[in-house]
């Protein structure tokens, strides 16, 4: 009897241990702000305070919180505040979303009284991967070029 239940009891925990990875959202509460990066395989639910990039698969951000960096997901459900670009296959802003920011999706739904300041732009999916490459070069190749050269031109 036990070693049926050993063997049984392997394959159960290969097959449960995939789905059991999502199925419990990672939470950032009310009262707790972070700076930083986030990455998850699985979803995150913020109710607090983000400052920095998140990457994750299943991302929701509940009425209280305020993300301010830039979002990679497949999915996104906004109910709070976001400063900063979205990319996500699907994204949805509640009616209670407040957005300033750009959106690149492959769907995207707004709900009415919803607040977006920012361009909207539908990509496919390997869009979606090669443009976060290519706008954090462009924008960090500008910015450190047009300093120094500047400097460099009143020194000289």
């Amino acid at each position: 009897m036990f070693s049926k239940n050993k063997n049984k009891g392997p394959q159960g925990n290969q097959k449960p241990s995939q789905p059991a990875k999502p199925a419990v959202p990672s939470i950032i509460s009310v009262d707790l702000k972070m700076t930083g990066d986030l990455k998850s395989e699985g979803e995150i639910q913020v109710d607090g305070t983000i400052v920095g990039d998140i990457r994750t698969k299943t991302l929701l951000i509940g009425k209280t919180a305020e993300v301010k960096g830039e979002i990679i997901a497949d999915n996104v459900r906004v109910h709070g505040n976001v400063r900063g670009q979205i990319k996500a296959r699907a994204v949805t802003l509640a009616k209670t979303a407040h957005v300033i920011g750009d959106i690149l999706h492959d769907d995207l739904s707004i709900e009415t009284g919803a607040f977006l300041e920012g361009l909207c732009k539908r990509m496919t999916g390997s869009e979606l991967g090669d443009s976060a490459k290519i706008n954090v070069v462009e924008g960090g190749a500008n910015d450190t070029a047009a300093a120094p050269s500047g400097e460099a031109k009143k020194v000289g």
